[in-house]
């Protein structure tokens, strides 16, 4: 028996090896556990563990290439290669589509009047409005509160069937999907900041009526508390509804959005 499992470490050893690349990979740029303020040790042992707990589900994937590998010469950097770019595209297309949010909390921003209210974003790698930030972070809350991330770990292991180890991941495929998930993205962040908009332009449109019916006076310092409060007042009663609206769209996009 000792002698069996010595014989298979090397098999057993590789194919963990190969699955973790792919499974780190993503883990390193999935939301909230891409932010800067995950340590990336705690990143490192998410994706060990990741690889650890579905092992014995992804092993048949990969143990008959490395079989078949080791008896013919298998390359295996060329491979490790390609399973992080694999991993790479797949956690790049989840973060792109989650970018909505953001989007959504930048817009809003701009109609109630904060845009030079603005914080660190670590996930945005830089300062981004203070709605942009909050909108992030409660959406991941939502998003986890959920169980989308079960949808993303799905997406993990189905990935195995749509891209087999062992072959090159398809470039022009993967740019095609970035790009219209990029416009999916900006239209769910449109279509979620919504009431924000049409509150701004009905707001901005009584502010010009007001400033041509008394010229006079500085209307537009007047009316900046008013702007804040009414718009605040606004989003807190529709930001429930964008935030479950939101992660629907993200339940959808994880369920059909994979289209090569």
């Amino acid at each position: 028996m000792d002698a069996a499992v010595l014989a298979a470490l090397p098999i057993d050893a590789t194919t963990f090896l190969i699955l973790f690349t792919r499974m780190g990979a993503v883990i390193m740029l999935l939301p909230a556990f891409s932010e800067e303020s995950v340590p990336a040790q705690i990143r490192l042992l998410m994706a060990l563990g990741m690889t650890m707990g579905l092992y014995g589900l992804l092993a048949p994937h990969v143990a008959p290439l490395v079989k078949g590998g080791m008896n013919g010469g298998m390359d295996l950097p060329i491979v490790i290669v390609a399973e992080m770019l694999v991993g790479l595209a797949f956690g790049t297309i989840i973060k792109i589509m989650f970018s909505a949010a953001a989007i959504a909390g930048s817009m809003a921003t701009m109609q109630i009047g904060l845009s030079s209210a603005l914080i660190n974003d670590p996930s945005q790698g830089g300062q981004s409005p203070l709605l942009a930030r909050l909108f992030g972070m409660a959406a991941v809350i939502v998003c986890m509160s959920l169980g989308v991330h079960h949808l993303w770990i799905a997406g993990m292991v189905q990935s195995y069937t749509v891209l087999p180890v062992g072959g090159m991941p398809p470039a022009a495929d993967f740019a095609q999907l970035a790009v219209h998930t990029t416009g999916r993205a900006m239209a769910l962040g449109v279509s979620l900041a919504a009431p924000l908009i049409l509150y701004g332009a009905l707001f901005n449109l009584g502010l010009g009526l007001a400033a041509r019916v008394a010229p006079q006076i500085q209307v537009f310092f007047i009316t900046q508390p008013l702007n804040l409060m009414l718009g605040i007042s606004v989003l807190s009663v529709t930001v429930g509804s964008m935030l479950t609206a939101f992660a629907s769209a993200m339940t959808a996009f994880m369920q059909d959005g994979w289209k090569f």
